[in-house]
């Protein structure tokens, strides 16, 4: 759980990250989920390093490009695809199987790119 000071200080709890700013509108990397389109798809990763420091950074860039909010999630556990650090904790190694989530108006156009990208091996091999 996260927690955020209210107005008197006051920790409060969040049941997950980016609650309060979801409960604006807005999602925790400043994403929009509005439009209700919403994508998922599962992903191997097929390059030899997996989803490494360099490969995170390239899908953060990606997923940046567009307003709708983007997951991705391995084994039960879900990461903001704005976070290089929680991508890479996903420890998603070559021969994973990710699933990429994509809300919002733009979630088709963020989900091809995205899937391209994990699909293109990162355009690493």
């Amino acid at each position: 759980m996260n927690e955020w000071p209210d107005e008197a200080g006051e920790a409060k709890a969040s049941p997950q990250p980016g609650a309060a700013l979801m409960a604006q509108g807005e999602g925790p990397c400043g994403c929009d989920p509005a439009g209700g389109l919403v994508m998922r798809k599962t992903i191997k990763i097929i390059n030899s390093r997996g989803l490494h420091a360099r490969a995170a950074a390239k899908l953060v860039t990606v997923a940046e490009r567009f307003s709708a909010c983007v997951n991705v999630s391995r084994h039960g556990q879900t990461v903001p695809a704005c976070s290089i650090m929680g991508l890479m904790m996903l420890g998603a190694g070559q021969g994973s199987e990710v699933v990429v989530e994509a809300e919002g108006w733009d979630a088709k156009e963020a989900m091809d790119a995205i899937a391209g990208l994990i699909e293109a091996g990162f355009h690493e091999d």
